[in-house]
């Protein structure tokens, strides 16, 4: 079965917005760039030898962003969740994506570029769904209340 890549249409910001990501997230490369070829400026509006395409990873996860024009912009309605592994690197992926970016409620961040990310830690799940459902509306209650996630508070809750 083929991969399912998310392909991220940007007005011109692909490549500034791929080497961004790369720097951001752990064993992440640039793969390949491709440009607008003659025959496609036309329909484009794109200059030909411009940057097209930008393939990449992120932490091993392909990725494509296209230099596709200004019809269509990023909403949270979309999202990347990032499962941290310790308040450590919540408190380094919260600092680089919101530098330029909005802080958002509940572990989101929408960046410089619109798109959308929830950083949050990989133990969420288990503190949300807690056999104790008054601890659990807590813990809810608490992240309601928080822009970046501070796990601590989250299991005192």
């Amino acid at each position: 079965m083929k991969k399912i890549i998310p392909f991220l249409w940007f007005d011109n910001q692909a490549e500034e917005a791929a080497n961004f990501y790369v720097s951001v997230f752990k064993n992440s490369r640039v793969i390949k760039s491709a440009l607008y070829k003659k025959e496609a400026v036309e329909v484009s509006g794109k200059p030909e030898g411009s940057v097209m395409t930008v393939e990449f990873q992120l932490n091993g996860h392909d990725f494509i962003a296209l230099n596709g024009g200004p019809e269509f912009i990023f909403t949270p309605a979309i999202s990347f969740v990032v499962n941290c592994e310790n308040q450590q690197e919540i408190d380094e992926l919260w600092e680089r994506l919101t530098n330029g970016g909005t802080e958002q409620q509940c572990g989101w961040v929408q960046d410089k570029f619109g798109v959308s990310w929830q950083i949050v830690p990989e133990e969420l799940d288990a503190l949300l769904e807690d056999p104790d459902k008054e601890k659990a509306g807590r813990v809810m209650k608490a992240m309601l209340g928080m822009n970046k996630i501070d796990i601590e508070i989250l299991k005192q809750a």
